[in-house]
């Protein structure tokens, strides 16, 4: 691995500057072309890990110049003019750029190799403290059940995954990457003290401590990784994670799709197999533009384009359907309308589609959500290390995603996209998808089952 390309094309993660006097603001620009890049397509090790490079190898997938690094040369001038670099995005070949004084940017704007600048962030009026004295409220608290998945025995054993488990298939050499909140008290709870951790990585501020940030990513985790038998034991319980921070709780701004894009690459520049995301986004805080319905295309959101490039590299992207069923919204949060993602709605223990899970479908007819799985409520650990319960997509997504991997464990040769296939293809529903419940509730034991008779 040349980690010296992957910091420049992948690590250049955003920061937050402590509050001061004078307000600052981030933009996003596009640029042209990646003329003056120092980087070719024929050295991909010079900005692709071993791994990376091997899974596209499996899938025969060529790395092109969407892989390229931005161009150092551009990164320069826009630097020149007085702005601090936040981060990058090669996929989208985008450049984000922090500066208090506004006028800056129409020099910026006036470049010849820039095609568009626009706002995505404001500096808040303040950020809240976060908790010092988090590990105080971890107890560790639990009571064995009669059963080793403990409470969470259901929302696994409706796709099967309890017998990919007793198969042997339980994650291990997968690589995980979730891309959340925030992990708070995530080192101190014993339901992860088995945790197989690649590593951490904070999109929003590279100087944070990443276990004192927002419960929701942890959650997530828990889903997944959960290793304490008897009690809670998740879906993919021996896979290895990296834990990837760009949602800024703080706020709701467009700049958090730009650290979720940058949060991916680095994914795909690791070697990582599968992302799951359980966020979204299709309104901000006052002053941007929210989506509309017909901007799910899979690309109009630089979060679903970002997600649907992704899939081209070879990733199985999870992704939570959205929470808002019963809003006026109701559709699937972008990045669920991105091409060939795997996007999973929640249901009641009833296995009953939640009011609140989003619905279909895409702006060109494509199905969503794809497939169903428990999330009113699905069993998480709480912030205190207990075992808890929580309503939302968010953790329905998890869930799901933690079988596939399983699943993709006991399937090799499955290429991403044949994955996500026969995933949809394993669903109770596939005769007669909807909006609701798309493919319905997949049994990955059977379709592993159906795929071993395949290569017979």
């Amino acid at each position: 691995m040349n980690l010296k390309g992957i910091m420049w094309g992948c690590l250049m993660a955003a920061f937050v500057l402590s509050a001061s006097a004078e307000r600052t603001y981030k933009y996003r620009v596009n640029l042209k072309d990646k003329v003056g890049t120092a980087y070719s397509v024929d050295k991909p090790e010079d900005f692709l890990s071993e791994r990376a490079l091997a899974r596209r190898n499996r899938q025969q997938l060529p790395v092109d110049e969407t892989d390229l690094p931005v161009s150092q040369a551009y990164v320069k001038e826009l630097v020149g003019v007085g702005a601090r670099l936040v981060t990058t995005s090669k996929w989208n070949n985008t450049v984000v750029l922090e500066v208090e004084d506004t006028l800056l940017m129409d020099k910026v704007a006036s470049m010849p190799f820039v095609t568009q600048v626009k706002k995505v962030w404001i500096q808040p009026d303040s950020i809240p403290l976060r908790n010092k004295n988090r590990k105080k409220e971890v107890t560790n608290n639990v009571k064995k059940s009669g059963n080793f998945y403990g409470k969470a025995f259901q929302q696994i054993n409706i796709h099967g995954g309890d017998s990919l488990h007793a198969a042997g298939f339980t994650g291990k050499g997968m690589h995980v990457a979730i891309i959340d909140a925030g992990y708070y008290n995530a080192d101190k709870i014993k339901f992860f003290k088995k945790l197989d951790l690649l590593g951490t990585r904070d999109f929003v501020n590279p100087n944070s401590d990443i276990y004192e940030e927002h419960s929701h990513g942890m959650m997530v985790l828990s889903c997944m990784a959960a290793n304490k038998k008897d009690v809670f034991v998740g879906t993919a319980p021996e896979a290895s994670y990296w834990l990837l921070r760009s949602e800024d709780n703080d706020t709701e701004q467009p700049v958090e799709e730009d650290y979720w894009a940058a949060a991916i690459e680095f994914a795909d520049s690791v070697g990582v197999d599968v992302v799951n995301t359980s966020l979204g986004y299709y309104h901000f805080d006052e002053g941007y533009e929210p989506y509309r319905y017909r901007d799910l295309d899979g690309h109009t959101s630089l979060m679903s384009h970002s997600a649907s490039m992704a899939t081209d590299k070879g990733i199985v992207v999870v992704c939570s359907a959205g929470n808002s069923g019963a809003d006026a919204w109701k559709k699937v949060t972008p990045p669920g309308d991105a091409e060939n993602v795997l996007v999973v709605g929640a249901l009641t223990k009833n296995l009953i589609n939640a009011e609140f899970s989003s619905i279909g479908n895409t702006t060109d007819g494509r199905i969503k959500p794809d497939v169903m799985a428990i999330g009113a409520p699905s069993v998480v650990s709480g912030k205190d290390g207990t075992v808890s319960k929580a309503n939302g997509t968010s953790f329905a997504s998890p869930t799901m995603c933690g079988v596939v991997v399983c699943f993709w464990q006991s399937c090799p040769w499955l290429t991403a996209k044949e994955l996500v296939k026969a995933v949809q293809q394993a669903g109770d529903r596939v005769d007669f998808p909807d909006n609701i419940y798309g493919y319905g509730v997949p049994n990955l034991w059977k379709a592993y089952q159906k795929e071993l008779e395949k290569k017979k």
